[in-house]
């Protein structure tokens, strides 16, 4: 039997429509709920869809979790409602190497990567299509820089706290970022605005030269009245 329920991620509470769609199953609902809050303890405010494989003979059961999306973790990371959209040149935020490790770690069991260091670079992969920044710069560098092996102390510790002093710093980093980019958006737009005003008022000055090289067509000469035919003399 398979119940599929979407849970507050490790905050699972009794209840009527809760005790609604396990009774039939004949499980203990408490037994349920403790499991469930620790598979999904590490999305915390996020909305998790889980489902439970009931074997009705021997009252057991099996818990699968299905975490939301790497971008939806990268953007609750970042306290954001969406992407950049503008990658090549919007940045949204700047994020830790063990906020990265962190959302790898969350996502590599739904992940098709061979270990954690795979599934950070997965991750990274995201980020770029986002426009986040990390380690305060571009998440291919940090890629390479993976390969290279400068954050194998960090992946293979599973390092996932991020020191305030580092956030601060990061999220320093990224206030400059961001006014840079502000400036250079509103000077796009000014730009922009000045050609359209210019365009519009090069439309009027050309209908007015066209109108003006327009000729009017010389009035015809009036025709000469026709002479009444001349009679014939006598002889």
């Amino acid at each position: 039997m398979l119940i599929k329920l979407l849970v507050e991620g490790g905050a699972m509470k009794p209840g009527p429509a809760l005790s609604q769609k396990l009774g039939p199953a004949g499980i203990p609902l408490n037994k349920v709920i403790q499991d469930v809050n620790e598979a999904t303890k590490n999305f915390h405010g996020l909305k998790v869809p889980v489902e439970l494989e009931v074997d009705t003979s021997t009252k057991s059961f099996e818990v699968k979790i299905f975490s939301p999306p790497v971008s939806e973790l990268l953007k609750k990371e970042l306290n954001i409602t969406k992407g950049s959209g503008l990658q090549s040149k919007l940045q949204i935020g700047n994020l830790s190497i063990e906020q990265v490790i962190n959302v790898a770690k969350t996502k590599m069991q739904n992940l098709l990567c061979k270990d954690l260091k795979s599934s950070v670079k997965t991750v990274l992969g995201t980020c770029v299509s986002l426009g986040i920044l990390v380690e305060n710069k571009p998440a291919k560098e940090i890629e390479k820089e993976i390969d290279e092996g400068k954050y194998d102390k960090e992946i293979k510790s599973e390092k996932t706290q991020t020191s305030p002093e580092k956030k601060a710093e990061l999220e320093k980093f990224f206030a400059d970022v961001k006014s840079k980019q502000d400036a250079k958006l509103k000077q796009e737009q000014a730009a922009k605005d000045a050609e359209a005003e210019q365009a519009k008022g090069a439309a009027p000055a050309a209908t007015a030269t066209a109108t003006k090289d327009v000729k009017t067509p010389a009035a015809a000469p009036a025709k000469a009245p026709a002479k009444a035919p001349a009679k014939a003399g006598k002889k």
